[in-house]
């Protein structure tokens, strides 16, 4: 069993984040978590054992995270969701773990990435030009990844189509460290510009980005 991190953030709202570390075989992965049979047959049809793998280790978790047996599902827009409880969830997963966000109160957003990656292209897709000027050389490839992963996080929270990473989110000037908070400005398009909070940490060359609700 391969639990990595469960980690409680906020007791009034039962916010946690859960991370798995697979390395167990897809058939080892099976025998550790439920899946309905529906489900287990459409994973079946997933090519890639990687991912196959990946969405084992959700499940794998999701019983870790829960006391109950919960149902996975999604949203046309590809949002997941869990039929039987109002806890609301995000998902992410690398080709090595699984990250997963629940909690009351409001719509979450959570997102991995291995720092193994290349993440130059991100600086020209997806960053203004404030955020360029704060870049770090020396921490460039990190500081990159964490931008990254902090506006696909917002982008999961808000699940809203064609945002403009570059113009709609911004993440204020940071220094990288172990782990540490952010903040971030999501700009609707009618111009209403909401205040967040983000919280991040790096572990095994990975990144992890994580956000709840707004700033109050």
């Amino acid at each position: 069993m391969a639990l990595y991190l469960i980690k409680d953030l906020d007791d009034d709202y039962h916010l946690r984040v859960g991370v798995w570390q697979i390395t167990e075989s897809e058939q080892e992965l099976k025998s550790l978590c439920s899946v309905p049979s529906d489900e287990l047959e459409e994973i079946s049809y997933i090519r890639n054992e990687s991912l196959r793998k990946q969405k084992l280790a959700v499940r794998a978790l999701l019983d870790c995270m829960f006391e109950e047996k919960v149902y996975l599902s999604h949203h046309d827009n590809g949002k997941p969701y869990i039929e039987n409880s109002a806890t609301n969830i995000s998902i992410t997963h690398t080709n090595k773990y699984v990250a997963i966000i629940t909690g009351e109160g409001g719509e979450l957003g959570i997102d991995c990435e291995s720092l193994d990656r290349d993440f130059s292209a991100v600086e020209k897709k997806a960053l203004s030009e404030d955020e360029i000027e704060d870049l770090d050389d020396d921490k460039r490839n990190e500081q990159l990844a964490i931008y990254w992963c902090a506006k696909e996080a917002i982008y999961k929270k808000f699940s809203q189509y064609h945002v403009d990473f570059a113009e709609q989110i911004e993440i204020d000037n940071f220094r990288v460290k172990g782990e540490g908070e952010l903040d971030a400005t999501f700009t609707q398009k009618d111009g209403y510009e909401e205040e967040l909070e983000l919280q991040y940490m790096t572990f095994d060359r990975h990144v992890l980005v994580w956000v709840s609700s707004s700033e109050d």
